[in-house]
């Protein structure tokens, strides 16, 4: 039986509808993706299906019994107390007397409080059978790593995500909604997500543009595009193929079409003669296709991003030289060595508050070391991408933040554009381009800050964090662009495709001050981090990113332990592993079409719920087989 059920679904705000007839079944234990462009109603579907928001037309129908709870994609503002009253905000009114309960008793624990009080509490609580409820909120807390007491507010941005999504889940809900929840969230957190939400025991419907959390979560994708929703079963992976497929389909249909209109506009426009022998069948047909030509709703542009290189600069670009520097006598970076070259691409990763952004700052030498020295190269222009926006004026347009009262930009070898033309290209319509930044969305605002920085001339882009809040069309492009960037680049970023698509070796703060360095990108420094152990279980996409991380010392013995050599059952076992390997791509292929037909999804939701299982294994088993041949490969080649 579906949880939730949307049926013909219409909701506008101005222009087209962001939903036109839009229709969603919401079956148990399923993990679902939103997927679309900026702007086209993701959120917007959320709020509709925990009834925030009423649509104009059509109907929902949530299940009698079933439980609803959504994370909302920002912070509020306006939410305050210790981690344990905004947990129990989740309760209702029960979680009210619990979080004045558990505040008094810390009182009446210190020398403060009244007794009384506390007495009236408890008899309240003991009567609404709370008790075994706020046993629920302590097992929430346990599995979440919250401090109870501290308050909400002093946390960072990733802890209050991770009391926020707390709070929706203290409710036991069947369906969990989730806006961007990987938004401030360091790749460590990042997995950790991965994993509660792979065993969360409900149905999951959730909105990222973090590729390789998508693959690694959901069940099922759902497309907003022109107010429509397409349902894709199976992964991302699945996804994007079949979605190359249909939209192939479909621009060949177009073509089609508009060839056969143009030759009916042809026909209706010849002589007096011929018009007065025409088919009148002929002509209404001709009427109801310009009609359909009329309704069609074009698919959205992409932004076309284009960066203004500076001069070439010196081969050597950054030398550090046996840096040290902390900050309040915690050190966070000691004995840092490295060089730079012209064209190198540097990845800075690692969990929040570990100092990447305080390296790339010495680096770049707006911070100076404590001890050693850090020697900028020759002919260096910077542009630098500050995660918080610093750059951007709140009070100017967007047409002033990027030019200034300019009304054209010099893109040097791109040539010189009209700021309206260059700010087209970045997906800004002329309203937009003319209306102060305060009243643009958060990926607007990330577009307006790329638009900026590659409005000048550079041959070091120094990126922190530039992947917030762009759709995956924006973030592929913005890829397509560091790759073919003559200069070279300093990246910080948590989304792990977008390092392993761009960076050529990564920066990593380990603990106690130390930075390791590895060449590649993010799958790169898994497999050269930890040597895995050949009993070692991984499922794709989110147990590696779980495997231990200790720091400093003990991570470089790990880099220079050297592998011993391989038994002869070992030996054995890597020559029959790529034939292994070879059977069980061939298991997860034939897995994938089974989830992957729409025919599975008229059965029950076990027979679903197994085929989506017996997947997972299939996947799992073959990312063993993998870990295992690099081991054993290492060894030997050691």
């Amino acid at each position: 039986m579906s949880l939730i059920r949307l049926t013909d679904i219409e909701f506008s705000v101005g222009g087209p509808p962001l939903l036109d007839g839009a229709s969603l079944t919401v079956e148990p234990r399923e993990r679902i993706c939103l997927v679309g462009r900026n702007g086209v109603g993701k959120s917007t579907l959320l709020r509709i299906i925990d009834g925030t928001i009423e649509p104009e037309a059509g109907s929902v129908q949530t299940s009698e019994s079933a439980v609803v709870a959504r994370l909302e994609q920002a912070v509020p503002d306006d939410v305050a107390g210790s981690v344990f009253d905004v947990v129990t905000e989740g309760l209702g009114e029960l979680g009210q007397l619990l979080a004045r309960h558990h505040d008094l008793s810390q009182a009446l624990g210190a020398g403060d409080g009244d007794p009384a009080a506390l007495a009236d509490l408890h008899s309240r609580i003991d009567a609404a059978g709370g008790w075994q409820i706020e046993q629920r909120v302590e097992s929430v807390l346990t599995r979440f790593g919250l401090p109870a007491d501290s308050p909400f507010q002093g946390l960072s941005g990733g802890l209050k995500r991770r009391v926020l999504l707390a709070r929706a889940v203290v409710s036991a809900p069947d369906v969990l909604l989730l806006d961007e929840p990987t938004n401030h969230l360091d790749i460590e957190a990042i997995s950790w997500l991965e994993s509660f939400m792979r065993e969360f025991s409900g149905s999951i419907v959730f909105v990222t543009h973090d590729r390789a959390f998508l693959q690694a979560v959901a069940t099922r994708i759902v497309e907003i595009d022109r107010g429509q929703l397409t349902s894709w079963p199976g992964d991302y992976a699945n996804y994007l193929r079949r979605r190359a497929e249909r939209d192939h389909a479909e621009a060949e249909e177009q073509a089609r079409f508009d060839r056969k209109l143009r030759q009916e506009e042809a026909w209706i426009r010849q002589g007096i003669k011929a018009r007065r022998t025409r088919n009148e069948g002929r002509v209404r047909a001709l009427q109801a296709m310009r009609k359909e030509r009329a309704e069609r709703r074009e698919r959205p542009g992409n932004a076309r991003l284009t960066m203004a290189e500076g001069e070439r600069s010196g081969k050597r670009v950054i030398e550090a030289e046996h840096v040290d520097f902390a900050i309040a006598g915690r050190p966070l970076v000691r004995g840092f060595s490295t060089r730079i070259q012209r064209g190198d691409r540097v990845g800075i990763l690692g969990p929040n508050g570990a100092g990447k952004t305080t390296l790339l700052r010495l680096l770049v030498g707006d911070l100076a070391p404590d001890r050693g020295r850090v020697i900028q190269g020759t002919g260096l222009q910077i542009a630098y991408f500050d995660q918080h926006r610093a750059s951007l004026d709140d009070s100017r347009s967007a047409r002033e933040n990027v030019a200034g009262g300019e009304e054209f930009i010099d893109l040097g070898a791109g040539g010189r554009r009209h700021v309206m033309g260059y700010l087209q290209d970045f997906l800004f319509s002329p309203e937009r381009a003319n209306a102060p930044i305060s009243r643009l969305s958060g990926g607007e605002r990330n577009r307006l800050l790329l638009a900026q920085l590659f409005a000048r001339p550079s041959n070091l882009l120094v990126l922190d964090e530039p992947t917030n809040d762009l759709d995956v069309e924006t973030l592929e492009l913005l890829e397509e662009r560091l790759v073919d960037y003559a200069g070279t680049l300093l990246l910080v970023s948590h989304d792990r495709a977008f390092l392993d698509n761009v960076v050529t070796s990564v920066l990593v703060p380990e603990g106690d001050g130390v930075i390791g360095e590895y060449v590649g990108g993010y799958a790169d420094w898994l497999r050269q981090r930890t040597p895995a152990p050949a009993k070692a279980t991984r499922t794709v996409g989110s147990a590696a990113d779980r495997q231990d991380g200790s720091a400093g010392a003990k991570g470089q013995a790990r880099r220079s332990r050297k592998p011993k050599s391989l038994t002869y059952g070992e030996a054995l076992e890597l020559e029959g592993l790529p034939a292994r390997i070879e059977s069980l791509e061939a298991a997860v292929d034939r897995e994938r079409q089974r989830v992957g037909d729409p025919a599975l999804y008229q059965a029950d939701g076990t027979t679903i719920q197994a085929a989506m299982a017996d997947l997972e294994a299939a996947e799992a088993e073959l990312a063993r087989a993998y870990e295992r041949w690099e081991f054993l490969e290492s060894r030997r080649e050691a």
